[in-house]
Parts: C-alpha cells; sequence; structure tokens
C-alpha cells in the first residue's frame, strides 16, 4: 500500500504526541526527503523522537565502544564504498556520553531526537543528525 507522504507524516505525528513508542522512519522514507527546501516533509520530523535502524560506521578510534557514529542503510557503507547521499546517514551523537558496543555487521535501532541540519564528517555532508537515547540490536 503505498501512501502519500504529508499522510505518512501526520501519522507519525499523531504516533509521537501520543505518548507511545517513537514511530521507526525507513531509510526509504529518509531517501525522499530533501533537508535544503524549507518547505520540505522533511521539517514535519526536525525535533521529533523517532526510531530508525540501520548500521554503524564509527566517528572515534576506539573501535570497541563509540559515543558517536554514523547510522546508514547498509553494513560496509562509507568503508570500502562511495558513502550514501547526505540524505541517507544520520550523524548519532549519545545522550551524556554514553557509550555503546560497535558493530560493523550487526544492524542497530537507534532511537532519539532527529534534528534536519547539515553536518559536516568525514565522509562528506550528512543530512540529518540525531541526539540518541537508545541504542539496541535490530530485530525485525
Amino acid at each position: 500500500m503505498n501512501l502519500p507522504i504529508p499522510f505518512l507524516f501526520g501519522l507519525i505525528l499523531f504516533a509521537t504526541s501520543q505518548g507511545g513508542s517513537p514511530p521507526s522512519i525507513s531509510w526509504a522514507t529518509l531517501k525522499t526527503l530533501n533537508s535544503s527546501r524549507a518547505s520540505s516533509p522533511a521539517k514535519d520530523l526536525d525535533g521529533k523522537r523517532i526510531a530508525v535502524p540501520g548500521f554503524m560506521v564509527p566517528l572515534e578510534d576506539d573501535a570497541d565502544q563509540v559515543t558517536e557514529f554514523i547510522l546508514v542503510p547498509f553494513a560496509g557503507a562509507c568503508i570500502h564504498v562511495p558513502p550514501p547521499p547526505p540524505n541517507q546517514m544520520i550523524y548519532i551523537k549519545l545522550a551524556h556520553n554514553q557509550k555503546v558496543k560497535m558493530s560493523f555487521t550487526d544492524p542497530v535501532l537507534v532511537t532519539g531526537m532527529l534534528h534536519v541540519t547539515t553536518v559536516q564528517s568525514p565522509y562528506g555532508d550528512i543530512s540529518f543528525n540525531m541526539d540518541a537515547d537508545l541504542v539496541r540490536p535490530y530485530e525485525q
């Protein structure tokens, strides 16, 4: 079933306002967003608490545990291949300098406050950043 993007964002905002679990946003949805346009539907997600599954790309030298990383839609992105486009990467910074075990191959689900803003990284521009309060293994 293909629902129009404004309808999907309405559902996301409704679920968030009801105090339930944060809505999970797919990479297919993020791929359609363009953070550079002021009227973009991406602005509807700015400042909202969401969950996104993906794979970790570390930004710190300690490969065991990290406090920040880039979340990408597929394992190995940025490492052995060119990085994904900016709207397919999320800069993640864990709240309160928490640390999480680093894994290149195991998918994770990251929950936190999404911000639509450009972040500079060693892998190029990133369209989103997230203040994460939870990183856990992703189970489909």
